[in-house]
């Protein structure tokens, strides 16, 4: 059954006009921590707002129309930042609903409830009434509610906010996304969903690029869901050689229409957790103009043509967030 609707952080649209697309980037981050550097507190309101216009800016003389920050709530998410910066440049935004993964989200909390009783219920409630009624007293609705794992399992908290997820998409409709850590556990993320009524093509497995393990890839894609592949720029943690090739091997065997594309760019962080050295040598190739300016040549040389890059950008979120069903691959 496909969905007429999607939410952006300024209204409903129909999915036919995203547009061309990035599928995870963000405006801003805060670890839970952060607050308490008064030393580094991190850009104020004027220069996160004048940034993240900027940036949209950049976007929109690339030809895209769209992006989803899939920010979940434990981890800085300011929809009102992204509604005026939506608001200002023309530009649809989609916002999230979730929870962080164990050792770096809002664990504290949930640990400390839990010892009342299962804390599912909760945490499920809190995602529906996002979704339905807006985010606080924003009237920001979540467009996808976002879940994560760390590297290698998914330990006892994470398969809550997991279960919570799938509650919550299967009474609202909305989709799922999903972060990994080294290409790992997306096919048990994927088992744990869709065992809990989410359908598999409602589900990005984020991050997805963090491995170049092609059985793992098709894996996720045989079983009817997105793979992310939006990280390019973060040589870091896997090179973009490595993604380039994985990605052509993943067109090539037909999956092409189950990839979407990012970067997972960070445009202003709520106090300091990186140098300010490393992250401006960072941002010099982990940007949202990336994958357009350097990774889309590079597989043009290796074959890939117009059509099959505007499926990633264009068709796929598309596609995603209209609830299509996907084809099974041969």
């Amino acid at each position: 059954m496909s969905c007429e609707t999607l939410q952006t952080v300024t209204g409903a649209i129909r999915p036919d006009d995203l547009g061309r697309t990035l599928m995870h980037e963000h405006l801003l981050i805060a670890y839970p921590g952060s607050e308490a550097d008064t030393v580094n507190p991190g850009p104020d309101a004027a220069e996160r707002f004048a940034r993240c216009v900027d940036r949209i800016e950049e976007l929109k003389s690339l030809g895209f129309t769209s992006m989803l920050d899939p920010c979940p709530s434990d981890l800085g998410r300011d929809v009102e930042l992204m509604a005026k910066v939506a608001q200002k440049t023309g530009f649809q935004i989609i916002c999230a609903t979730g929870l962080y993964k164990q050792s770096e989200g809002s664990y504290p909390y949930w640990h400390m409830r839990g010892n009342f009783g299962s804390t599912v219920g909760a945490m499920a409630e809190i995602f529906i009434r996002d979704i339905v009624e807006g985010i606080g007293g924003t009237g920001v609705r979540a467009g996808i509610i976002k879940v994560a794992t760390g590297p290698g399992e998914m330990t006892e908290y994470e398969r809550g906010v997991f279960e919570a997820a799938a509650q919550a998409s299967v009474e609202t409709g909305a989709p799922v996304t999903t972060h990994t850590d080294e290409g790992t556990v997306g096919d048990l993320q994927q088992r744990v969903l869709t065992e809990n009524g989410v359908l598999a093509h409602r589900i990005v497995i984020g991050h997805s690029c963090g491995t170049s393990d092609h059985d793992y890839h098709m894996g996720i894609a045989h079983k009817g869901s997105y793979l992310g592949f939006d990280r390019f720029g973060l040589d870091m943690i896997h090179p973009d050689v490595e993604r380039v090739a994985s990605l052509v091997e993943l067109i090539e065997a037909g999956a092409g229409d189950r990839v979407v594309v990012s970067h997972d760019s960070v445009w202003c962080w709520r106090g300091q957790p990186f140098p300010p050295e490393v992250e401006a040598a960072a941002i010099q190739q982990w940007n949202p103009t990336h994958f357009s300016t350097h990774i889309v040549p590079q597989l043009k040389d290796l074959g890939v043509t117009d059509q099959q890059i505007d499926t990633l950008l264009i068709d796929n979120p598309r596609r995603f967030f209209a609830g299509d069903k996907l084809a099974a691959l041969r």
